[in-house]
């Protein structure tokens, strides 16, 4: 991992981020899946993180992502999953008729200091293997 710094300080942050449709639809698939890679890769961008890895599933989402502690996590997660939900419902009306809500409002994120970046980076790589 990489020593980032800012004006402020310097770190070491690495998050892996899962987060799921509404009720665990099985929607992300096919075009969708692409698109929404997309949309998450501009978040990152824009709000100046770094994607270290991305996988979709069919009902979930796999994001190894490292962010400016002065930044946040939560608000990097709320910005992807705020536009995501907004844009991906806008280009396919699929997702209006079968969900409330793209996604729920829970996610899991844990750092991943406990195990070595390389470990977790080739789980989520491999999630579509299993």
């Amino acid at each position: 991992m990489t020593l980032r710094t800012n004006s402020n300080i310097a770190f070491q942050c690495a998050f892996h981020v899962v987060w799921c449709p509404k009720y665990r639809r099985r929607v992300l698939g096919g075009r969708i899946e692409t698109r929404l890679k997309e949309l998450i890769r501009e978040v990152i961008t824009e709000k100046q993180a770094w994607l270290i890895e991305l996988e979709v599933m069919p009902d979930h989402v796999h994001l190894l992502v490292e962010v400016d502690p002065q930044y946040g996590i939560h608000r990097l997660v709320k910005a992807i999953k705020g536009r995501s939900s907004r844009v991906l419902r806008q280009e396919f009306p699929s997702l209006t008729s079968k969900l409330p809500t793209l996604w729920t409002n829970s996610y899991f994120v844990a750092t991943v200091g406990a195990a070595p970046l390389d470990v977790v980076k080739r789980y989520v790589e491999n999630q579509k293997n299993r």
